[in-house]
């Protein structure tokens, strides 16, 4: 469970720690005073996309750390490295002004996708949008998969729907008419030849350009081989480098007997002498070799002319023009073998469709016995929560897509409801009031959480449109689902707010110019004070103090009594 929450510089929240405990957690106070900036904190540390403009004002950064304890075994850690786990887990986000984050998991750096992946095991958060989800049916289907765990069977259904589609498209890449398939061959014959005639080699361009560059420098060149021989070599009226080295080496040799220095100086003059010998040989060479005329170098243009037009219509190197150059030639082949291709190509279409349409059978067989058990499960969930008579059906279609399927399957699926009885099956968005929809939502997501492995469910102002005996309904659901995971929830309804294990009040107060909220863990009599505020408004009175007495009264009696079952 997430035991402790630290928020520094995020929003209005200067510094804060909640130290939340494990059953069904509250979070109650104004509106504005910042009850939603802790759940933003919460999907920070967690990797959820978050923005800079999150920073308080002023500050250089904003930071989360959430610790959780008494979770089961992660294979996570130890696949990402951070293992082995121990009693604590440590998150920690730096968000920066720059836009950088700093993501770390037990002291060690993650990048914020891991930092996403870790935190999608360990909570869910469940906000308003997620009504806006349920309204949509493209998110039915969805909902279905998850509940009937079908990763599995969609994933290989997937794999087979691939294949087909891409068998599809080579096929249709292939089928032209006559008169565009001749457009198209005389085009790639054209640049074949065109090509070819060229001779190119790989590197060719380099070698050019390399050898351009020395032929327009050759007398800049010559003058200074020249030079460099005449240092090394000498001439008729002087001496060079080679031969003074050589009489330095004599002189030091003749007297070397009278010292080691001298010895070791002497062995040193010869490697020099070798050296130097070398290198007037290596400029001989070069100048013998070093042939120069202005028609190469015309030739030279010419040629790289030749590739730099070329280039411009195939591509920016020579490797690459040979690519494209064996590209066409494929593409040539293929179009001119078409029809044969295309027989051949539609036999392995026919054998896709036939292993894509059983694959996609198999996963709609599975999502329709899902069906069933999820209309049983939600109908029973609503019946806890006060709408007995409310029928939820998982409507089935066929895809509308080619040969029936497409990327998710073989099925449309979209939930139906019947808010009243006698009332005919309708979609759920032309059916549900916003307070029905808030506990359609509740009943669908303790559904899909019971089997997930999650321990922690965050619930932000999903009771909006409920009142009245359904708040207290959807009250006790949530201390229900609070007996076997940690619940925290934001709340305005007094009847959830009193039902809580452990309340906290968000409060926003004004010091030197500047906003502060606080969270404060609420005992006995700051809860009545608080609840009375939630039934009653600003205006506290000591009968508002009463009925949140009995209130807070009522729901440990419901606690208690459901602990016993």
């Amino acid at each position: 469970m997430l035991s402790l929450l630290h928020i520094e510089n995020i929003a209005i929240i200067e510094s804060v720690d909640i130290q939340f405990g494990g059953g069904f957690n509250v979070l109650t106070g104004e509106t504005g005073a910042g009850k939603s900036i802790v759940i933003d904190a919460i999907s920070a540390v967690l990797g959820e996309r978050t923005s800079r403009e999150l920073i308080r004002t002023g500050a250089k950064s904003a930071h989360v750390t959430a610790v959780f304890t008494g979770l089961p075994q992660l294979p996570w850690l130890e696949d990402n490295g951070l293992g082995p786990q121990e009693e604590e887990l440590l998150l920690q986000r730096e968000i920066r002004g720059d836009g950088k984050n700093l993501c770390r998991v037990n002291g060690r750096p993650v990048t914020v996708a891991q930092l996403r992946e870790l935190g999608r095991q360990l909570l869910n958060i469940h906000g308003q949008h997620d009504g806006q989800q349920l309204l949509d049916p493209e998110c039915h289907l969805g909902y279905l998969d998850s509940f009937g765990k079908t990763g599995g069977l969609l994933e290989s259904y997937q794999t087979a729907y691939h294949t087909m589609a891409g068998l599809r498209r080579r096929i249709a890449g292939l089928e032209m008419d006559e008169a565009e398939r001749s457009r198209r061959v005389d085009t790639l014959e054209y640049q074949i030849k065109e090509l070819e005639r060229a001779e190119l080699r790989p590197g060719e361009d380099e070698e050019l350009d390399a050898r351009k560059n020395l032929l327009r420098s050759s007398g800049k060149l010559m003058e200074a081989i020249q030079e460099a021989q005449f240092a090394l070599s000498g001439g008729e009226d002087s001496r060079g480098a080679c031969d003074l080295i050589s009489e330095a080496e004599g002189a030091v040799r003749s007297v070397a007997r009278l010292g080691p220095q001298l010895e070791t100086l002497g062995e040193k003059l010869t490697s020099l002498r070798y050296a130097a010998d070398d290198a007037a040989e290596c400029v001989r060479d070069f100048a013998d070799e070093f042939d120069f005329s202005p028609e190469e170098l015309d030739q030279l243009e010419g040629r790289l002319d030749v590739i730099y037009r070329l280039k411009k219509k195939y591509g920016p190197t020579v490797a690459e023009m040979l690519d494209y150059l064996e590209k066409c030639r494929a593409e040539l082949e293929q179009i001119q073998d078409a029809d044969d291709t295309i027989q051949k190509l539609e036999k392995e279409l026919s054998k896709a469709r036939t292993e894509s349409q059983k694959r996609g059978g198999e996963l709609s067989k599975a999502r329709r016995k899902a069906a069933d058990n999820l209309q049983k499960r939600v109908q029973e969930e609503l019946r806890q929560l006060d709408m007995p008579k409310v029928q939820f059906v998982t409507e089935f279609a066929p895809n509308p897509g080619q040969d029936g399927m497409d990327d998710t399957g073989m099925d449309q699926v979209q939930f139906l409801m019947s808010a009243n009885l006698g009332e005919a099956l309708k979609p759920i968005q032309k059916v549900a009031s916003g307070g029905e929809l808030a506990r359609i939502m509740l009943a669908l997501k303790n559904v899909l959480a019971e089997d997930d492995g999650i321990g922690s469910l965050v619930f932000d102002e999903v009771d909006t449109g409920v009142s009245g005996r359904a708040a207290q309904k959807v009250a006790e659901k949530m201390a229900d689902v609070a007996r076997r995971k940690q619940v925290l929830c934001v709340t305005h309804l007094p009847q959830i707010a009193a039902m809580a294990d452990v309340h906290f009040m968000v409060e926003k107060g004004e010091e030197k110019g500047r906003t502060y909220t606080q969270v404060a863990w609420l005992e006995r009599p700051d809860r009545v004070d608080e609840l009375a505020r939630l039934i009653g408004g600003a205006a506290v009175t000591d009968s508002l103090r009463k009925s949140a007495s009995e209130l807070l009264d009522q729901a440990e009696g419901y606690r208690k009594k459901a602990g016993k079952k």
